[in-house]
């Protein structure tokens, strides 16, 4: 019905840039929020940044400032520039959407997660 596809991640090292990217694709009628989350090891998912369909946004403390996300509604797709990266911020990075699919007449709400993309960053 619905499928997240990121890309973009990568190895780097403290003090670079990187631009992750995530489009949805599917019998989609809508998407509201969209977000990116990350994953340590050995830690629990944590929210990074989300965006709502009219383009408010919220950040987690540990990245505000150095983080943006956008999205492009017409092509179904929300981006994570991330920039003066610490070694902190290395982790699989998971882009979710709030998706209204359509399908049989009907519409029902799917919240979709994408495979995950690795950011490691280097001291």
């Amino acid at each position: 019905q619905v499928q997240l596809v990121e890309s973009g991640g990568g190895l780097l090292q403290a003090g670079g840039s990187l631009r992750l990217s995530c489009a949805a694709s599917g019998t989609i009628r809508n998407i509201n929020d969209m977000g990116w989350y990350r994953q340590a090891p050995g830690k629990q998912r944590e929210l990074v940044a989300s965006i709502t369909s009219a383009g408010s946004t919220n950040y987690a403390d540990s990245v505000k400032g150095r983080f943006i996300i956008s999205r492009d509604n017409a092509k179904n797709t929300t981006y994570l520039q991330l920039n003066s990266l610490k070694p902190e911020d290395t982790g699989v990075y998971y882009c979710n959407a709030e998706v209204i699919v359509t399908g049989r007449g009907k519409n029902w709400r799917v919240s979709a997660w994408g495979q995950g993309t690795q950011v490691t960053v280097s001291s």
